[in-house]
């Protein structure tokens, strides 16, 4: 799994919040940094509960997966005064307040983390008073933090009393490297002010990276620019994040864009899509192929491993949790084997491995082999009779993870018309979404609709509910 881009809804202040989430998912983002602010999402607004059900829906419906909530609204708690009151002023209440409003709606909406920075040091505070309110502060913030289960990410900023990433490392380790405190990095920052440049700034943060902000700047200058318009290394710093492995949201920053916000979020995907690095092979799945290319055999003992090797997390967790859509990182391991497999050895022997696979693996192992040769373009006659009998095999458990991986590419290209419909069938009964049978809309046929009205009514008159899937195919035929 690689971070996720997004941007900030702060460089879309001139939109509706939900018309601005509709551009930045248009556009090709998968995920959004949310700044609380007046006419975004105001914690302070009467109807705040159905304003968070209409945005979690719309977040929903538009794939914007990974969500940030930023606190950086300019005059949202005092008019005249930019960003006041801080957690370093005599009467922090109201600044408190605002931020655990804010890990509220967070864990509404299932953020990644509550971010927040210090303000700037109040003329004539000295700064040991004023770190002891800072850390005050945060100690104060960690507690419904703790209650809600939600991270907050600590921004150093340029010009607040913590401007330098080694400030906010410093405070977590003095507030007992608290699990559920980390740091929001603007790689821009670090072009700006600090002493090394963002790549590394980013392998100095490492796992303790909860959020990132991505914009350009200049050299002492705190000013957010398009990329290509200062002297951040976006490539160098798009690979450092791949390099340490995170997996958040690193979202554009650009809040004083918002009077060109579709022109602007635009140029900004075409940069970091052209400068993302090319995806690396996980170090274990590197070195498996390594092995079956010297010894083909070496498949045998490497994919029971691929769970150990690379884990066993959905490949898409948030939309789908169980991996029968999209699989999962063993899975995807699998795959790459079995893939590597298919170029070296004969077809005959190809295929009676893969039987071995599938007959002598646990389940994991059989929905390894059912991705495989999902993944497979161009197969020859031996692969297909084998395969057909792997896929009837799972199509005959009720484990619906291998029921997915059976009605994927594989069976959509080579099993006959009936087995398909009952296939097909067999997802409805057990609960597998359609989105994982592959061809659906080429194959969908009155006799499978005939099935499915059949299977519809049995679960009206039973006074059971009709799954949406099987009603999205009884309308197909009306149109």
């Amino acid at each position: 799994m690689t971070f996720s881009l997004g941007y900030g809804t702060n460089g879309f202040a001139n939109h509706r919040l939900l018309d601005a989430l509709a551009v930045i998912a248009d556009l090709g983002y998968t995920g959004v940094a949310l700044t609380l602010d007046h006419d975004h999402l105001n914690p302070y607004a009467e109807d705040l509960p159905k304003q968070l059900e209409r945005v979690a829906a719309r977040l929903s419906s538009l794939g914007l997966d990974k969500v940030v909530i930023e606190t950086g609204a300019r005059y949202l708690l005092d008019p005249w005064r930019k960003h006041h009151p801080t957690l370093l002023s005599e009467d922090s209440a109201p600044r408190l307040g605002f931020l655990e409003k804010a890990l509220r709606i967070a864990a509404e909406l299932n953020a990644d983390c509550v971010s927040f920075w210090s303000g700037v040091k109040p003329e004539g505070l000295d700064d040991a008073e004023a770190a002891s309110r800072l850390r005050e502060g945060i100690r104060n913030l960690l507690l419904p933090a703790e209650a809600l289960g939600v991270r907050i990410g600590m921004e150093p900023e340029p010009g607040h009393f913590v401007q330098h990433l080694q400030q906010v490392l410093d405070l977590r380790k003095q507030l007992g490297d608290h699990e559920l405190f980390g740091v929001t990095l603007d790689v821009g920052h670090c072009v700006a002010v600090e002493p090394v440049d963002a790549a590394e700034c980013v392998r100095q943060a490492g796992p303790l990276l909860f959020n990132v902000q991505l914009d350009d700047m200049l050299p002492k200058v705190h000013e957010h620019l398009e990329f290509g318009d200062g002297q951040l290394d976006l490539p160098a710093t798009l690979a450092a994040l791949t390099e340490v492995g995170y997996t958040g949201l690193a979202a554009v920053e650009l809040p004083r864009h918002s009077h060109a916000a579709p022109d602007v979020a635009a140029r900004a995907f075409r940069a970091l899509t052209a400068a993302m690095p090319a995806k690396a092979e996980h170090p274990w799945v590197a070195d498996a192929l390594t092995k079956i290319r010297e010894k083909p055999a070496a498949i045998g003992s490497l994919f029971p491993a691929a769970g150990r090797g690379v884990g066993r997390t959905p490949v898409a967790a948030d939309t789908d949790p169980q991996g029968l859509i999209h699989g999962t990182l063993d899975d995807q391991a699998r795959i790459r084997l079995v893939s590597e497999l298919h170029l070296l050895l004969p077809a005959k022997a190809f295929a009676a491995e893969l039987g071995d696979l599938y007959r002598f693996g646990d389940d994991a192992e059989r929905r390894g082999v059912l991705r495989g040769l999902n993944a497979l373009r161009e197969v020859d006659d031996n692969v297909v009779v084998a395969g057909l009998q792997l896929v009837a095999d799972a199509l005959r458990t009720n484990d619906t993870r291998l029921v997915a991986a059976a009605m994927g590419a594989f069976a959509g290209r080579h099993l006959d018309a009936h087995s398909w419909r009952h296939g097909v069938l067999k997802c409805l009964f057990t609960g597998v979404p359609l989105a994982a049978v592959a061809e659906l809309d080429r194959r969908v046929d009155d006799e499978l609709r005939r099935m499915v009205s059949d299977y519809a009514a049995e679960r009206s008159a039973a006074g059971r509910e009709v799954p949406s899937d099987a009603l999205a195919i009884l309308e197909r035929g009306e149109h």
